[in-house]
């Protein structure tokens, strides 16, 4: 997965993690690569300063939490810690090392056959098991 170094605005530390690099940046915030006291990475995601201040979003964040701490499994990255109420809220996921589909993609062209299927089934795999735990995910990327 590639990263970039942090820039100078960016936090060192959130919690008990001392952020390292970047991972990416969407609209909800910026995802941090991170390690905790056990050195064990760690993707840290920061809210955006200007939706810490909306309450509506507040609440939805703190419902992303509440779905995270309810479902594990081997196809899950595990929440780590989170602090909903900080001035700017932030997660915390085990890393999960490895190329994003768009990399894979550009480096070895499209996913036909058995890769496609792997991921199909490896997918429903991981979304059969948050549903049963009930969870329902509403942001699925590729």
């Amino acid at each position: 997965m590639p990263v970039t170094p942090l820039e100078p605005s960016d936090p060192q530390r959130l919690g008990d993690f001392v952020l390292t690099d970047r991972l990416g940046a969407g609209g909800m915030g910026i995802v941090y690569l991170g390690r905790g006291r056990d050195d064990a990475p760690v993707a840290v995601k920061l809210v955006r300063a200007d939706l810490a201040h909306d309450e509506t979003f507040r609440e939805r964040f703190r419902r992303e939490v509440e779905a995270l701490r309810r479902v594990s499994g081997p196809r899950v990255a595990a929440l780590v810690d989170a602090d909903t109420e900080a001035p700017q809220p932030y997660l915390v996921v085990e890393f999960v090392d490895g190329p994003t589909l768009a990399d894979s993609v550009a480096r070895d062209g499209p996913l036909e056959g058995p890769r496609l299927r792997a991921l199909a089934a490896a997918l429903a795999e991981a979304l059969v098991l948050i549903h049963e735990q009930g969870v329902i995910h509403r942001d699925l990327k590729p």
